[in-house]
């Protein structure tokens, strides 16, 4: 005897067929929602500035404070751009369909990557991060760290898990994922950067 499933509801199949989508053509994207991340509170977030000043003595607070207010305005400026929805998963649907031009996890970090290049930093340094690499989980971050510092003892920098709200946290402490350097795609990512950029304006504090 066949046993025929249970009739699910029109949400339940809408939910269902965005999770495929993402699954199916998004393998950037991350579904899981935990984290111990912890959102900016401004441009000019006080405690953010000082966890990046304070990596190492010889960290300059000046770049610190750039690095802090550039990723934040970025942030909201591609939310903007890109009509990013208020869920990282169903702009990931949005941009599957066509509805939506940008979203996902390694755009928002590579226009992240490219900002914080062109402010030319002496005293900090950025690294490419990823979690997951290969799966349909793949997550993509930048990470900053003071010069030559080890990347395990960074600060990570996401736009794209609040849909274009910066959120940050030392590299070992986002407990929803394991961090792993990737030199490689940073140096690619850099030196390709007219295939990658978006060629928005860098964001500067106002002196």
């Amino acid at each position: 005897m066949v046993v025929q499933p249970p009739l699910r509801s029109k949400a339940t199949l809408l939910t269902g067929l965005v999770a495929l989508s993402c699954v199916a053509f998004a393998p950037f994207v991350s579904a899981r929602p935990r984290t111990e991340a912890v959102l900016a509170t401004s441009a000019e977030d006080p405690v953010l500035q000082a966890r990046i000043a304070q990596l190492l003595p010889d960290v300059d607070p000046k770049e610190a404070r750039q690095v802090v207010f550039a990723s934040y305005a970025l942030g909201r400026q591609l939310a903007r751009e890109w009509r990013v929805s208020s869920s990282a998963d169903w702009q990931c649907f949005l941009v599957n369909m066509g509805a939506r031009k940008a979203g996902y996890c390694y755009q928002f970090a590579n226009e992240l990557l490219l900002e914080l290049d062109a402010l030319k930093l002496r005293t900090l340094e950025l690294h490419w991060a990823e979690a997951d690499p290969g799966t349909d989980l793949e997550h993509n971050v930048i990470v900053v760290t003071a010069k030559g510092q080890p990347f395990a003892q960074g600060i990570l920098l996401d736009n794209w898990r609040r849909s274009g709200r910066l959120l940050w946290s030392p590299v070992t402490g986002d407990t929803s994922y394991l961090w792993k350097e990737n030199k490689p795609e940073l140096v690619h990512r850099l030196q390709w950067r007219h295939h990658y950029a978006r060629q928005a304006p860098v964001a500067k504090p106002k002196l």
